[in-house]
């Protein structure tokens, strides 16, 4: 991994961070906090981003590239579009990683840290605009998860249908057999 330093508040970095669509809804402000949150972290093909079972306090913005998820060493998905975030579920939920994540290809993130003060701290910041801050980011993890459960769904759906029909085809074969005659044992 190639990683820079916090990123800083500047107008470059700002615009930057604004064509991001899940980050398109932030104030300028807010964006400028975030930087200072942030790093720029490139990953090699293969490489591992978030391993499954470890407890660090990274969020992730894909930028470039794709990363595939992973548990227990099953493919779960692969994340390609710019903006989409991963590791918000540790963030959440504060228990250990669920999922090990890897860059398919060269991958570049934005990687926020968490657990970082430094943004906050003897800035004069008011707690309101704190708080709107961390709505806000809370409000980007549900719409994500949001999207996610529902695509989660949408598969165990289809599997649960793919398992009826086979459970279906196998009853089939075996009334099939013992009509037959062949078979007089049921065995499921």
């Amino acid at each position: 991994m190639i990683e820079t330093r916090y990123l800083k508040d500047n107008i470059q970095n700002i615009q930057k961070l604004m064509t991001i669509p899940s980050l398109k809804n932030f104030e300028t402000r807010y964006l400028g906090r975030l930087l200072k949150l942030s790093k720029i972290r490139e990953y090699e093909d293969g490489e591992r981003i978030i391993i499954e079972g470890d407890r660090d306090p990274w969020l992730y913005f894909l930028l470039v590239g794709s990363v595939k998820v992973s548990k227990g060493g099953v493919e779960i998905t692969r994340l390609n579009q710019v903006g989409e975030l991963f590791g918000e579920m540790r963030i959440i939920d504060s228990l250990e990683r669920s999922a090990t994540v890897t860059a398919m290809g060269r991958t570049t993130c934005i990687a926020v840290n968490t657990t970082a003060h430094g943004p906050w701290e003897g800035d004069g910041v008011d707690p309101d605009a704190r708080l709107d801050f961390i709505l806000i980011l809370h409000r980007i993890f549900a719409e994500y998860m949001s999207v996610r459960l529902r695509a989660t769904t949408e598969e165990l759906i289809k599997t649960k249908q793919d398992l009826q029909r086979i459970r279906e085809e196998k009853m089939n074969v075996i009334i099939r057999r013992h009509s037959d005659g062949s078979s007089s044992k049921f065995s499921l």
